[in-house]
């Protein structure tokens, strides 16, 4: 609709527009927070609940919806067609650009159970969005460096419980776990410091994902597979705002978790080589398709 626009007009109104947004969204969500807090009983918190998955989801519709109306981005999605609002999902994508987050978003909404990630515990601090998150109960991890566990060996393993604390939450609501099992957006400079033995992929961290499987035990239903492609090369969220992301295509498919995936990552040995194999398997064939789907782009754009 306002695709037309010249970039420096349509920047700053769209900017605008995302933070009228956040505002018309998180006021309510914060009053209805409130009452969850204060009220404690059991019916009523539950109502409060569902009443602020509503409202997020409200909001992610409303930036989806500026999104088409502002931007001539193309969209690819495939394996959208058997996902269930009443089914609990481990969601496992390769990460390129805070980009993928409104992707994600845009895609799954109102389609699974409200999609929460892990967020660095230094966000809770964004004003109006840190307290906004916790209110919908995303989990907020706090990573300790190396030297700082060299120095105090106490705080070993508070990562990890606070990702049980998370999960044994997460178990009684309908909810669908994001994670990024490379840890961090891919880059050049990433992939090469790492020795990658994928080509469009950082390795993956078996150890979290592992973990959460094992936290969520069967509340989960399956795993999403997602593989998202950006066919024009790196991106950031100025650039989905601008409307120079000419093309997203994003790939999706539904993985059983059967019992084989469930175990002591950090106690089992045994285990802890077969799901790191499973792992491997996974993103080897993951990189072979992000290979594909670029491809094929090539291919389309030249009219091959």
């Amino acid at each position: 609709m306002f695709a037309t626009l010249p970039v420096p007009l349509r920047i700053p109104f769209v900017m605008l527009l995302l933070a009228a947004n956040i505002v018309l969204h998180v006021l309510p969500l914060f009053a209805l927070t409130l009452v969850k807090v204060v009220l404690p009983i059991r019916a009523i918190r539950l109502a409060c609940s569902r009443a602020l998955v509503a409202i997020a989801e409200s909001w992610i519709a409303v930036n989806s919806r500026m999104f088409e109306w502002f931007t001539r981005t193309r969209w690819q999605i495939e394996g959208l067609a058997d996902l269930r609002r009443d089914g609990n999902y481990l969601v496992l994508c390769n990460h390129q650009s805070w980009v993928d987050i409104p992707v994600l978003q845009k895609i799954f909404n109102r389609r699974i159970p409200f999609l929460r990630f892990f967020l660095k515990s230094q966000l809770i601090w964004v004003p109006l969005l840190g307290p906004a998150w916790w209110a919908l109960d995303f989990p907020f991890m706090k990573r300790y460096s190396k030297e700082t566990l060299a120095a105090h060996p106490e705080l070993q393993g508070k990562d990890m419980e606070a990702t049980r604390r998370a999960c044994e939450k997460f178990r009684h609501m309908p909810v669908s776990v994001m994670n990024f099992a490379e840890g961090t957006r891919f880059t050049p400079v990433k992939h090469d410091a790492q020795s990658s033995p994928y080509r469009h992929l950082l390795r993956p961290k078996a150890g979290g994902l592992a973990f959460v499987l094992d936290a969520m035990g069967d509340a989960l239903h399956a795993i999403l597979d997602v593989t998202i492609v950006y066919p024009n090369g790196p991106c950031t969220m100025m650039d989905l705002i601008a409307g120079r992301i000419r093309d997203i295509r994003v790939h999706l498919r539904e993985l059983p978790i059967h019992d084989g995936l469930r175990g002591d990552y950090e106690g089992d040995a045994a285990f802890r080589e077969r799901f790191q194999a499973w792992v491997n398997v996974l993103w080897r064939d993951k990189d072979a398709h992000i290979g594909h789907m670029l491809e094929s782009t090539v291919a389309t754009a030249t009219g091959a």
